[in-house]
């Protein structure tokens, strides 16, 4: 196969939408994510940023639209922001070897601060960011480290830098329903998208994810009796689908690998910061992509990969809570995947 032709799975999915993790590494640990003694990769398993940029430029080649660089979390990483200029060069690049049309970012905040300027600059211009609850001592106990304040300070920077903003919430029975609207509400006022997303079997964690998983079905109901839900048409290129909240003004958007699954229009595969290509984060069917970097013929050992990557591909996940002391659906966690 060309290493120009477009990547197309055995269904016939055009494949678009890269999520690459530059690092495995957190700063935070949240229970749902990982235990709190995480082991993390050693550093000398982890792609260079060199590598990572050439790996991003092989798959733009061959029609990656959009890319997303995720965790872990990504500001953690040094340098990080020398990838994220280079790959902001490719942003509407018409010089015959692809171009981006968008390049974002999922972050969990603590380090906005700093860098949401350096982002704006870099050409990205719409970013995500996880955060599960406004209260500073709920967000200590499910996320062990007292960083709140560091979250909402790296926000009011992005606002402030221009970047466009949606919430990530992760709905959890027990822990942030009760305070799921008016997370929501805060962040259409603060002029942000919000989106709700149902816990995802990943990993062995402390806590039995069974105790706190809250269908998104039950969600949007109690949210219907307070406010006037309408369908959006909006679509992002990633799996959540979204409603437009008449009394906020803003809109809502719900993921739900467990009650609603949304594999038939997947464009996306997983890089993690190994360089294993997941071709489903459901799935354990992978391909050594740092083999092929490392290799004699780098670029037609990548092509070759990505050729089989969509040959694996499969038709969809099987995730799913149904009773409580289950093992996770997958033995990795989300941190080593990439959100």
């Amino acid at each position: 196969m060309s290493t120009s032709q477009p990547l197309v799975d055995q269904f016939q999915r055009r494949i678009t939408y890269l999520r690459l993790s530059v690092t495995d590494r957190c700063d935070l640990r949240c229970a749902y994510c990982m235990p709190e003694r995480m082991t993390f990769l050693p550093k000398k398993d982890v792609l260079t940023l060199d590598e990572m940029h050439d790996l991003a430029l092989g798959f733009i080649a061959r029609g990656i639209t959009k890319l997303r660089l995720t965790g872990g979390e990504p500001l953690v990483r040094r340098d990080m922001i020398d990838l994220v200029r280079a790959l902001g060069r490719r942003i509407g690049a018409a010089d015959g070897q692809g171009g981006l049309e968008e390049l974002t970012l999922t972050t969990n905040g603590t380090r906005l601060a700093e860098f949401a300027d350096d982002l704006r600059a870099a050409g990205v211009r719409r970013i995500n960011v996880s955060l599960d609850t406004l209260d500073r001592e709920a967000f200590a106990r499910l996320t062990r480290r007292d960083s709140l304040p560091q979250v909402l300070e790296g926000l009011a920077a992005a606002k402030a830098s221009g970047l466009k903003v949606k919430l990530n919430t992760v709905a959890l029975k027990g822990i942030n329903e009760h305070e799921i609207a008016d997370i929501v509400a805060w962040a259409h006022g603060q002029g942000f998208e919000a989106t709700l997303i149902e816990v995802m079997p990943l990993g062995e964690v402390e806590e039995d994810r069974f105790d706190h998983y809250l269908p998104l079905v039950a969600v949007q109901e109690d949210l219907a009796r307070r406010w006037t839900l309408a369908p959006s048409g909006h679509r992002t290129g990633g799996p959540a689908r979204y409603w437009d909240v008449a009394e906020t003004g803003g809109r809502l958007g719900l993921i739900t690998p467990l009650t609603n699954n949304f594999c038939e229009g997947c464009n996306r595969i997983r890089v993690t910061a190994t360089g294993q290509l997941y071709a489903c984060l459901g799935g354990n069917e992978q391909v050594d992509l740092r083999a092929a970097l490392r290799s004699d013929d780098p670029q037609g050992a990548l092509s070759a990969a990505l050729d089989t990557a969509m040959r694996i591909k499969p038709e969809r996940h099987h995730f799913a809570i149904d009773g409580r002391g289950e093992a996770p659906a997958l033995a990795r966690h989300m941190s080593m995947t990439g959100g």
